[in-house]
């Protein structure tokens, strides 16, 4: 009888899904028999009254990066909420401050979705650097009218320079992606020199000044925190090279996007390729749309059917785990 009451207990808890998940995220919520769930039935985001409404009396709630939790939610979710799930790796929208006073578990999505962003990094890269969506719109154009020397050349990997701002996971992924182009040498930035890291890559520790002036290719794979936030401003594209490509897959905001603009338009560097921006999406009236050296994808690093899957069926043991008073599969402590 006791234990029968403990699961009809537990079965009356609530969870609030913020968005249409994969099914293999649903799936595993439903299947665990341990709560109640209710899903924002959209692949758009919610409302933030929505929102506030529909987290009241929530003991578990799993969201995705676009959605702020911050005290007005966690207030407004009151003090049933034991555990949230993001279904990311990064956490600059949840006010971890404030969930860890309350006493509320967060699990994120580590490592699942590192290939994937690695690969679409490198994409990016070689898209841009090669001048792909140029000259596929010349063909399409009528610009191509024969074969030209130094018609759209760009620029290329072998015997390289290039320079990671980040060696965590997906920073080492990607440069293990790069190394067999014929990259001639990495160097990295960061909070503090990882040796154990940087060692498959002959990768040498340097300040961000000169990582910035040496570097061919500049590829941005680090965390937002207080210290890479507005990191890549216009003193930093000052000190590249005007022939170096500079590629972002971390956060919009490390970059100032206006002093970004001046230096793709005034030539100060080569080109851009930027998977994250500041909004997003992007105004389609944007400076930074205008220019034929900056390519531009709507936050896609780890958009792959199989990494969306796992990403989500993660967040849902995560949130699962939380609700029992377990150990989470990928708990996040600051």
């Amino acid at each position: 009888m006791r234990a029968a009451a403990a699961a009809a207990a537990m079965a009356a808890m609530k969870v609030f899904v913020t968005r249409r998940l994969p099914a293999e995220g649903r799936a595993a919520l439903i299947e665990a028999g341990i709560c109640s769930v209710e899903e924002w039935d959209s692949d758009e985001p919610i409302p933030e009254g929505e929102l506030l409404k529909r987290v009241t009396g929530a003991h578990g709630l799993l969201c995705l990066l676009s959605e702020k939790i911050d005290r007005r939610v966690l207030d407004a979710a009151g003090s049933n909420l034991k555990v949230i799930s993001t279904l990311s790796v990064g956490v600059d929208h949840l006010e971890l401050d404030e969930i860890k006073k309350r006493g509320i578990r967060v699990g994120y999505t580590p490592d699942v979705l590192t290939d994937a962003t690695a690969e679409l990094t490198v994409a990016l890269l070689l898209t841009t650097c090669r001048r792909l969506p140029e000259s596929i719109q010349e063909v399409k154009n009528g610009g191509w009218t024969s074969w030209k020397p130094l018609w759209m050349c760009g620029y290329g990997l072998t015997g390289s320079t290039v320079g990671v701002i980040g060696l965590g996971r997906i920073g080492q992924a990607v440069a293990r992606r790069l190394k067999p182009f014929g990259v001639k040498k990495f160097l990295y930035t960061g909070r503090q020199a990882r040796p154990e890291n940087a060692a498959e890559f002959q990768a040498e520790f340097v300040p961000v000044n000169r990582l910035a002036a040496e570097s061919d290719f500049v590829v941005v794979t680090c965390s937002l925190t207080p210290e890479t936030e507005g990191l890549c401003d216009k003193d930093f594209f000052r000190q590249m090279k005007k022939t170096s490509v500079f590629v972002n897959v971390s956060r919009g905001v490390v970059v100032d996007q206006d002093d970004l603009y001046q230096a793709l338009a005034t030539g100060q560097i080569a080109a851009a390729g930027l998977d994250v921006t500041t909004p997003e999406p992007l105004p389609t009236d944007h400076p930074l749309l205008t220019l034929k050296n900056c390519v531009i994808l709507p936050h896609i690093g780890s958009a792959t059917y199989s990494t969306r899957s796992t990403m989500a069926a993660l967040a849902a043991h995560n949130l699962l785990a939380g609700l029992k008073g377990e150990p989470l599969p990928s708990e996040f402590k600051p």
